[in-house]
Order: structure tokens, then C-alpha cells, then sequence
């Protein structure tokens, strides 16, 4: 039997099917390196796009192409990048002809261990990468000695199936559970899969629609995992000539589990760290990110460990609140997206302000924000259901996000008489979105009702306000806010603008200054204007790039009102692409 592009692009797709028809059985036996129940959820991700995006070739060398390439995209966690990586090393290794022979397929599958090998950072035997040598070396071994491919193949298989058994008593996790590995039993279904086409000449036809549809939904770590590093951060890279090896020197020291797979066109990385801003630097060096993902193993099993109430507040990440703060009161966030040259960063999580501030200096366009969509708020609302009985979501402004209105379409579709949502919009961005929230914090801590909740914040909403005293205008300008003329003039005159947002939530000018020091002044005599007729309840002091002149107004305004500001906190980078580099906020709410 020769191997085509064809009988090998068919084979993989029938191994990919039974891999997503054994997710839920590879979750319940998952147990190392941690116990968090998504080895199959990460390999079924993988399949999943193998299945929608790899394509026959005419050659077998070209068709395993397509399918690592699929798979790398697709790829999640440590198992599924692994297991790209492997295709990757197939690919690399087989040789070019428009038909091989299983000689030249077994060769192949014994070379691209070595690749597996070498995208992890910790090998450990008893895993699937053990599965994976066991495979090519009987193959290599088998068809020296027998003619026949089936039968070949065949007995190679009852040998891998043999050293998954094995697995059991390799590692101590396993052993203690009374399982096989989870990712060497996900390689061996793949394998079972490949040669039920190859023995029957059937691809199976079944739909798997309704499991890939499930992939997306975020995995949750198991309350007793020991979690080192906080996000599980993984990142898709494109370009030409990548080196590999030189991605993984420039992630050492930011994380464990790190696993990288790619080639020179197409990497992909996983690791655990607790700086995904610093990861996708790093990355950001050599070439272009297409794809981030960094979730939060510690919040997720707080929530299970620890949850403080059964009202679940959540917010987007233009609210500007410490993340000691986020952490302690259980605050959920929804992550906005900021676009910038094709790449999507996501906010307070892969991004930092300065970073992108510095990025984008000598570009002709700002970097844009993105707001969530559909699947995205239904897949955190699913999630938060699972734990609590209602949420209450306060957006930034309508004015400037169409995340109110995404928000709001979802909630009045998943909510029902067991779980309640409330949509909130704030009016509000940044520090006066951030003090409201941390007074919804504040209610659900007192006890009281998720309808009392609802009707004290948007009450006090009127009584919320922000001043951003601007410091550069380049922002303003790029943004077509101000003219190129205006922002000239304005620069030469030193023009300092205050910008605030009106009742409607819509952005309005405060006022104006000529210098960084009659613009404090402007926010002082506001502040005493204030103090003298109003009880100001708390105040909170936000800044782009700029902790000098953030503590230089909690200076002012703590001699002046009598009290230190509730926080002092670095703003979203949506945010800080709007107001520009330097800016710092004052933000109020009164009783």
C-alpha cells in the first residue's frame, strides 16, 4: 500500500474525530501536570481545526503541511501544542514525492519525536510524548521485518497501546489516581483513528458540530491544583524565517510549563507566568501575533474555593481599579481588545500602556479598541452561572462603547427566573467607572439585595465625575479630536485641556490650561468648589505613564480634602491611547 496526500489527509481527519468524541472521558482522567480537567477540551481544540482548515495536497509531504499548520493554530494547552509540534516535526521530515511508502511515513514518525522533544521545556517520560517515540520506533522496527502495511501498522499499535497501560505506574499523580495519562491516551486515540480509515477505507461521517462548538468554553482549574504562575498564557506568531529556539530563550525566566512548537513561518506558545504584558513582548520581537490568550487559574479557583457572595459583579477593563482590589472583592472583568498594525492585544492582560504607547509614537493611526462580542460576554455569563445566582454588569459609557448594547442583548437572552442579570451603564470610563464599581463591591459586602445594589449605583451614577488633565495633545490629534493646525497651535501655546464626560456620558472640555501647573490649579479651585457644598464619599487618582505626577496630586488632594484618594492606579491602555502619554485623572463621587 503506497501513502498518498489523500489516504493520509483522510486518516488524520478520521483520528481527529475520535479524539473529539473522547473529550469528556481525556478531562475526567486529566490529573497531570495539573488536575484541571481540559487535556481533552486542548486536544479536541486542536482536531477541531484540523478539521476546519487542513486541506489534501497533492503530495503527502504538502497535505501533513496543511494539517500542522491547521494544528498549530488550533492548538491549546500544553497537550494540544505538543501534539502540533509533532505534525510540525512530520512535515519537516517526510520525504517529497507524490506517493511514499510506510517505510518513508515510519522514518518520519520516529524523526518527529525529536521536535516534540525539544518544544518542552521539562520532558517528562510517561507522557504523550512517550507514546509518540513508542509509535515511531515499533514502526521503524516492524517494517523492516514485515511487507505488509496493515498488519504492520496493526502490531505497532498493540505495542503503544501496552506502553499506555504502562503509564500508569510511571508517573506518581497517575499511579495514585489509577489512570493513564490523559495526553497519551488523546495520541493513542489518534492513532486508532488513522488506521480504522486505513484498515476499512471509510472516513466515518458523523457530525461533530455540537463538541467543537463546546471548545470554546473557558476550562476551569481544579480546586487543588498547585498553581505557581497565575495566567495560563498562550500566543500564535507568523512570519519568515522565525527561529524557533531563540523564542524559547527569550520566554525563559517569565514562567513554567512552557511548551513552544512552530517553525520558521508559524509558532505557537504556552506557558504559565504571572507577566502575559511581558510574555507577548517578548514575542512582539519576532513576528506578528495573531493570536493571545492568557486565563486566570488563580481566579478561577478562588471562585470555586472561595467565593465571597452569591451576586457576582463584572465589569469591563476600561473601569480603572487596582488588581489588588479586583482580586480581594472577586470583581470580573470583561477584556476588551485593542487592534493595533493587524494584532490584537488584550487589555490589562497582554498590553501594557506604555507598550503600546510606545509602539504606536511614530504610527499615522492610533491603535483602535474593539468591543466584546456576543460569544465572548455569553461565554463569561455562562460561566459566572455556573457559581453564582445573578450578576451585575456596570459598562463604560454608551457614548463611547458599544459594550453596553453587546451586554445587554446577551443578558436578555440567558437571563431567566434562577439567574439574574442587570445591566448597568455607567455614563462613566476609567476612575469614575472604577469608584462605582468599587462601591457596588462595597453594597454586596453589606448584604444587600441585588435589586437594592442595582437602584443605590445607578442613583449615584449622577453624582459620579471624572477630570483627565491632558498632557500631550499628539493623541488628540491622531485621533482627528483636534485639527493638525489647532494641535499646532495648542502645542506651541502649551495648551493643557481638562476633559471630563457630561451627564449623557458623552466626552465635554472641563477647561483649559497653559501649563502642567495652572492645570492643577483649574483642578484644585474645582475640587474646593466641590468640597465646600458636597460630601465627597471617595476619590480615586488614575495615570498613564505617569506615578510621579499621580502622587504629586494625592499630595494636593489629601491636604485638601482631608483624606488620602481610596487608590492610585496605572489606567487601561484603551484608555491611555485616548488621553495620551502622561495624562493623570481625578475621579469623585459625592454623597
Amino acid at each position: 500500500m503506497e501513502l498518498t496526500g489523500q489516504n493520509i489527509y483522510q486518516g488524520y481527519i478520521q483520528g481527529a474525530k475520535l479524539v473529539i468524541r473522547n473529550k469528556h472521558h481525556l478531562n475526567e482522567i486529566n490529573v497531570f501536570p495539573v488536575r484541571d480537567g481540559d487535556t481533552g477540551s486542548n486536544l479536541s481544540s486542536m482536531m477541531g481545526a484540523i478539521l476546519k482548515d487542513a486541506r489534501s495536497a497533492e503530495t503527502p509531504k504538502a497535505t501533513v503541511e496543511s494539517v500542522s499548520d491547521a494544528a498549530l493554530r488550533g492548538a491549546r494547552g500544553n497537550s494540544g501544542i505538543i501534539f502540533a509540534q509533532y505534525l510540525s516535526g512530520m512535515s519537516i521530515e517526510l520525504i517529497d514525492g507524490i506517493e511514499i511508502t510506510l517505510e518513508h511515513f515510519a522514518q518520519a514518525s520516529e524523526r518527529a519525536v525529536k521536535y516534540a522533544y525539544e518544544a518542552i521545556d521539562n520532558p517528562v517520560e510517561g507522557t504523550m510524548i512517550t507514546m509518540m517515540k513508542v509509535w515511531g520506533q515499533s514502526l521503524m522496527a516492524l517494517v523492516q521485518i514485515n511487507s505488509e502495511p496493515i498488519v504492520t501498522m496493526d502490531i505497532a499499535y498493540g505495542e503503544l497501546e501496552a506502553s499506555l497501560k504502562e503509564t500508569q505506574f510511571q508517573l506518581k499523580d497517575l499511579k495514585k489516581a489509577g489512570v493513564v495519562d490523559s495526553g497519551a491516551k488523546g495520541f493513542v486515540y489518534f492513532i486508532k483513528g488513522m488506521l480504522e480509515f486505513f484498515r476499512n477505507g471509510e472516513v466515518d461521517h458523523d457530525d461533530v458540530d455540537e463538541e467543537l462548538e463546546e471548545l470554546l468554553a473557558a476550562p476551569l482549574h481544579d480546586e487543588e491544583a498547585d498553581i505557581h504562575h497565575r495566567y495560563c498564557t498562550e500566543g500564535f506568531i507568523e512570519g519568515e524565517g522565525m527561529d524557533v529556539d531563540a523564542i524559547r530563550k527569550a520566554l525563559r525566566g517569565l514562567g513554567d510549563s512552557m511548551v513552544v512548537a512552530g517553525n520558521e513561518r508559524k509558532c505557537r506558545v504556552h506557558i504559565h507566568s504571572d507577566v502575559p504584558a511581558k510574555v507577548f513582548e517578548a514575542l512582539y520581537k519576532h513576528g506578528k501575533i495573531t493570536f493571545q490568550k492568557a486565563d486566570d487559574m488563580v481566579k478561577q479557583q478562588n471562585i470555586i474555593t472561595h467565593r465571597r457572595s452569591k451576586i457576582a459583579l463584572l465589569t469591563d477593563t476600561i473601569a480603572d481599579l487596582p488588581m489588588s482590589m479586583v482580586d480581594e472583592e472577586q470583581i470580573h472583568l470583561i477584556h476588551l481588545h485593542l487592534l493595533f498594525q493587524e494584532m490584537s492585544f488584550i487589555d490589562k492582560l497582554t498590553i501594557t500602556p506604555a507598550k503600546i504607547l510606545a509602539y504606536s509614537k511614530d504610527a499615522h493611526r492610533l491603535p483602535t479598541s474593539s468591543q466584546p462580542d456576543p460569544k465572548q460576554i455569553e461565554n463569561i455569563l455562562g460561566y459566572l452561572k455556573t457559581y453564582y445566582d445573578s450578576v451585575i454588569v456596570m459598562t463604560v459609557s454608551s457614548q463611547l462603547s458599544g459594550t453596553y448594547s453587546n451586554v445587554s442583548k446577551v443578558a436578555k437572552a440567558m437571563s431567566d427566573e434562577n439567574f439574574t442579570i442587570s445591566v448597568i451603564d455607567t455614563k462613566q470610563n476609567s476612575g469614575a467607572q472604577g469608584l462605582l464599581v468599587a462601591k457596588a463591591s462595597a453594597l454586596v459586602n453589606q448584604g444587600l439585595s441585588h435589586e437594592a445594589i442595582v437602584e443605590n449605583i445607578k442613583e449615584q451614577i449622577p453624582k459620579s465625575k471624572i477630570l483627565v488633565r491632558v498632557k500631550t495633545l499628539d493623541s488628540m490629534i491622531k485621533s482627528g479630536r483636534l485639527s493638525s493646525r489647532a494641535g499646532k497651535i495648542g502645542k506651541f501655546i502649551g495648551l493643557k485641556p481638562i476633559v471630563t464626560l457630561d451627564a449623557k456620558g458623552e466626552g465635554a472640555l472641563d477647561g483649559v490650561a497653559f501649563s502642567t501647573k495652572g492645570s492643577l490649579k483649574k483642578l484644585v479651585g474645582h475640587m474646593q468648589r466641590i468640597h465646600k457644598t458636597q460630601k465627597i464619599t471617595s476619590y480615586s487618582i488614575v495615570h498613564i505613564n505617569n506615578p510621579e505626577e499621580a502622587e504629586e496630586f494625592a499630595e494636593v488632594f489629601t491636604k485638601l480634602l482631608g483624606r488620602a484618594p481610596d487608590y492610585i492606579t496605572e489606567t487601561s491602555s484603551i484608555v491611555a491611547v485616548g488621553a495620551g502619554d502622561g495624562a493623570v485623572a481625578l475621579s469623585y463621587l459625592i454623597e
